[in-house]
């Protein structure tokens, strides 16, 4: 069965992968329209031995069309995303705008795939460094309950988008040019990123007691999305997780420290255990065969490593090394995998009732 699809943002950074993947897995297209801002109408993409022409983002678009991959952002997204459904589309989106709705399912591939089922139109698509810990935790949970989480991200620039990675590019080429200058030029971030660590992902957030006990001010919208959606996906609304967000000079993949404490005694053995019976994971036998960003670029799984106890916690509790393409498994990957899914079940002709 071929369907009609349509790419919101296809000249972004996400995109553009949408479609590298939707090729690369032979998704089963009949008609593609790709969409952008006026300003990028009229330029040729090619795709499977064809160029296609960027077309208007605009409700009338989806005329016809059966699956949207929304790949911009959420301004984007309110105005585009119920014009698509109201014409019969589902749409996957890649914005933080409904990640949060309860009645949009919030999916990772291959870890709550039944919550497809539930969708009226729109499926959500989580945060990139929620996306790779997803596969890691559910897997923890099935076998040895989760108590509570502590993660660290170490996140690559391509997170926030071509700009970043430019930026990147040349403050580190004028580090390298002018080592004795403390000031860098920063567009992109809060501080300059060449050669630095920023602590801050997206804006500092503050809530009112009432609004979300769970969260303390001083957290970023980056922390808070991580906890929340981590919530939300396990099906786990109660679970004790607490999140530090870090830019790093990297420019593909995140990584992420984890400490786990489970309901149940594990050890180091056991997990690796479970945790190699995931297609999704790739796990490290030996310490000093930890995964990094680079061993992960371009890659599909979800690579964990440097599993140990914690020390803190030795009879219930781990610490984990966490790596994968941000890119691909947060965002274009996994937005086609649940496409296929979509497809597989049949969930594609028509929004499923509430």
């Amino acid at each position: 069965m071929s369907i009609h699809v349509a790419v919101i943002g296809a000249t972004g950074l996400v995109g553009s992968l949408v479609l590298d993947v939707l090729a690369e897995r032979k998704f089963p297209i009949k008609s593609l329209k790709l969409l952008a801002s006026e300003r990028s109408v009229g330029k040729k993409i090619a795709f499977q031995g064809r160029e296609y022409p960027v077309e208007l983002a605009e409700p009338a678009a989806f005329e016809g069309v059966d699956l949207v991959f929304a790949c911009a952002g959420g301004a984007t997204s309110a105005q585009l995303i119920p014009e698509a459904v109201k014409r019969g589309a589902v749409v996957i989106d890649k914005s933080s705008l409904y990640r949060l709705d309860p009645d949009v399912p919030l999916v990772v591939a291959g870890v709550n795939d039944e919550d497809l089922r539930k969708h009226q139109g729109i499926i959500a698509n989580p945060n990139c460094s929620t996306s790779q810990l997803m596969p890691v935790l559910k897997a923890l949970d099935e076998a040895f309950g989760l108590k509570r989480v502590i993660v660290s991200t170490y996140q690559s620039v391509s997170g926030a988008g071509k700009a970043a990675i430019d930026e990147l590019m040349s403050v580190t080429q004028e580090a390298l040019n002018s080592p004795s200058r403390s000031s860098q030029t920063h567009h992109a971030f809060q501080r300059p990123m060449g050669f630095n660590l920023i602590p801050q992902i997206d804006q500092f957030v503050s809530f009112d007691e009432h609004e979300d006990a769970s969260v303390e001010n001083g957290y970023t919208k980056e922390e808070t999305k991580l906890i929340r959606e981590t919530r939300k996906i396990l099906h786990l609304p109660n679970l004790a997780i607490t999140a530090t967000a870090v830019r790093v000079p990297v420019f593909i993949s995140h990584s992420e420290s984890v400490t786990v404490e489970c309901l149940k005694p594990v050890s180091p053995e056991e997990a690796r255990r479970v945790l190699k019976l995931r297609e999704d994971l790739v796990v490290s036998e030996r310490p000093e065969d930890y995964p990094t960003p680079l061993d992960a670029a371009g890659k599909d799984p979800v690579y964990v490593g440097r599993i140990r106890r914690d020390t803190s916690c030795p009879e219930t509790g781990l610490n984990l090394w966490v790596v994968g393409d941000n890119l691909r498994i947060g965002a274009a990957l996994n937005a086609v995998r649940l496409a296929e899914y979509l497809l597989k079940q049949s969930l594609l002709s028509k929004p499923c009732p509430a």
